[in-house]
């Protein structure tokens, strides 16, 4: 079996957002201050890994034809993307493959990473379109089956989605299925025997890699924070980022909870140097808003600079960050529900439907509202806070 490497929470995988409303103007951003920090690179020379990736890349120059070393720069960028949240690395691992992507199939390891990218990019059908040619050649790739399974349940296809868990328990170790059939139970009605089974499995598993851990801890987080035990949500969190304290998702997860329960403080002390996504840059401005900090305006400014630069591209992928941005900082409620419509869908998740509502309550949208209570009672998802909402 291939060397297991499980993508975070789909959650995860996918998302945050960008555009800016329809009357704002793409102006550029200037910064008020000599000292300001505009951006952070995502690799410093002398960092291990950066030489690796350099060493790579000169052997591809040299052997372009060679797919295992294309493959294997590939597989680095597409995982420094998702534990940074960098965009860019998404980029870079696309030209790695250059060769090969445009192919209608392409060797499975093109499709395995193609499938990956396109997922993040919330180009769902294409990627499962990829993942469909990789099952009808190997049924048994369980890579490819918890892919799919991870972007079903973005797209609230529970039945589907389960399947494709239920297939994992012959092809992948029990942390992994364990994780992907609990996963989607904890949002279709068995919140808390779904944790407690999780945690016990995970108790059991001392030999798990870190990565495994700190992915099925931070599964374990969201659902104690939407059981509202929040004593042991903050424990799943802090133990997750002592494993990995600059993982983009968990960062994010982490400081959501924390706004959530009124500690803006810890979200300024936590974030203070990583500003480096749209996403960690937002949670960031709504914990100044909360504390009133004249930091605030400069950090609404850059935001809006860089949705605006993201709709320039055409870059649409997380509209769950802009609808935030665009209710909450700018206080614009009807635009800020029409990108919280288009990004429902796009990705069914809790938090999307948590943004929804809040939304539509802004906008008194009553129908929207129903629709959001009709959901609930269709999938049975749980959430504390979105219940408070609709009570």
């Amino acid at each position: 079996m291939k060397r297991w490497k499980p993508p975070f929470p789909g959650l995860a995988l996918a998302a945050s957002c960008w555009l800016m409303t329809a009357n704002v103007a793409a102006v550029p951003y200037v910064p008020t201050a000599d000292e300001q920090v505009l951006e952070r690179l995502p690799l410093v020379p002398s960092d291990p890994g950066a030489r690796e990736l350099r060493a790579l890349r000169s052997e591809l120059a040299r052997q372009p034809e060679r797919l295992d070393l294309a493959v294997a720069l590939a597989r680095r960028y597409t995982e420094l993307g998702r534990v940074k949240g960098d965009p860019r690395f998404a980029g870079y691992a696309q030209a790695a493959l250059a060769k090969w992507w445009e192919q209608a199939e392409p060797p499975a390891e093109v499709l395995l990473v193609r499938a990956t990218l396109r997922q993040r990019t919330h180009d769902f059908d294409a990627a499962l379109a990829d993942l469909a040619i990789l099952l009808r050649r190997d049924p048994r790739d369980g890579q490819a089956r918890l892919t799919r399974a991870t972007i079903l349940q973005v797209q609230g296809a529970f039945d589907a989605a389960a399947n494709e868990c239920a297939a994992l328990r012959r092809l992948a170790p029990e942390v992994i299925w364990a994780a992907c059939t609990y996963g989607l139970a904890s949002v279709t009605g068995r919140l808390r025997e779904s944790h407690d089974a999780l945690a016990a499995l995970l108790a059991r598993q001392p030999e798990a890699k870190p990565e495994v851990r700190a992915w099925v801890l931070s599964i374990l987080a969201e659902m104690t924070a939407r059981a509202g035990l929040n004593d042991a949500a903050e424990e799943h969190f802090r133990e997750a980022l002592a494993i990995d304290p600059s993982d983009h998702y968990l960062l994010t997860a982490y400081a959501d909870w924390l706004l959530d329960q009124q500690r803006p403080a810890q979200v300024v002390k936590l974030l203070a140097r990583q500003q480096r996504t749209d996403a960690l840059l937002l949670r960031h401005a709504l914990a100044l808003k909360a504390l009133n900090s004249p930091d605030l305006a400069p950090a609404v400014e850059q935001l809006r600079a860089r949705f605006a630069a993201s709709r320039l591209r055409g870059d649409r992928v997380h509209l769950r960050e802009e609808a935030r941005f665009t209710r909450e900082l700018l206080g614009d409620n009807q635009t800020a529900l029409a990108l919280a419509r288009d990004n429902w869908a796009v990705q069914k998740e809790v938090p999307d439907l948590r943004l929804l509502l809040e939304t539509a309550r802004a906008s008194n949208d009553v129908a929207t509202v129903e629709s959001v209570r009709q959901w609930l009672a269709r999938s049975r998802t749980e959430d504390v806070v979105i219940n408070r909402l609709l009570r």
